[in-house]
């Protein structure tokens, strides 16, 4: 862990929400602590440098995990340090398999994503890298239950929802993602895409993190929208509507 790993996590710990980005690491951790048990089956769709995945398996030491990330350096030490406790894959994933062209930004790799969007860094040093895109469902087994999902891909959220039809419909699983102008308009994504694939297609319902663990009303359309056009909010939890 680097300077500016550890750092986050003593925030995170203070609770000194800095910026939004530390805000949701903190009520991630606290969501997760509250859903996840001991025996969860847990995915983590953009695993970067595994800190949620660490915290999923203090949290589920009994559970079968998988965790994506498509970036070979990130992989590779992710790899190293969890392959005995999770399956580690390389993929990038979305609702189509194949190769894809991938944009990795070397100077701020957590904004890395298939198709490029809106940085927050100044002049981002982007490699295109060729990788594996492949589906959800089509890498985990269908007899494991999957209990938990989080999903930061930059924007690509719906292509990997869209990829894990099977698993929401039989798992119905809790799912925290990102989504919003800047980065998800870029694949082509609307605020009624995702609102209405996740509350129509497979009856969830859809909060902020504060309002799901405030035991809050669920989002109505026209406030998802208004969240994913301003960023005012840009990481939601899904559920299903009888949880």
């Amino acid at each position: 862990m680097d300077i500016r790993d550890t750092l986050r996590s003593i925030l995170n710990i203070l609770h000194l929400d800095l910026n939004k980005s530390l805000e949701y690491d903190r009520l991630t951790k606290k969501i997760m602590r509250k859903v996840i048990t001991p025996t969860s089956n847990c995915i983590d769709v953009g695993c970067h440098k595994g800190e949620m995945l660490n915290h999923i398996l203090k949290s589920a030491p009994n559970g079968k995990h998988f965790a994506f990330e498509p970036i070979p350096s990130l992989f590779k030490q992710l790899q190293y340090k969890y392959s005995k406790s999770a399956a580690i894959l390389p993929y990038a994933l979305s609702d189509k398999k194949g190769t894809t062209t991938f944009n990795y930004v070397k100077n701020a790799p957590a904004y890395s994503g298939i198709n490029k969007r809106t940085y927050v860094v100044e002049n981002p040093d982007i490699e295109e890298i060729t990788v594996e895109m492949m589906r959800l469902d089509d890498c985990i087994p269908q007899d494991i239950p999957i209990h938990f999902i989080k999903i930061d891909v930059e924007g690509g959220e719906f292509g990997v929802l869209k990829g894990a039809e099977r698993i929401i419909n039989e798992s119905k699983p809790i799912i925290l993602f990102e989504s919003g102008l800047g980065a998800s308009d870029f694949y082509g994504t609307t605020a009624e895409d995702i609102f209405g694939f996740l509350t129509n297609e497979f009856s969830m319902n859809i909060f902020t993190l504060k309002t799901w663990l405030n035991q809050g009303k669920p989002l109505t359309k026209e406030e998802f929208m208004r969240y994913f056009t301003s960023n005012e909010e840009y990481y939601f939890l899904a559920c299903p509507k009888n949880s």
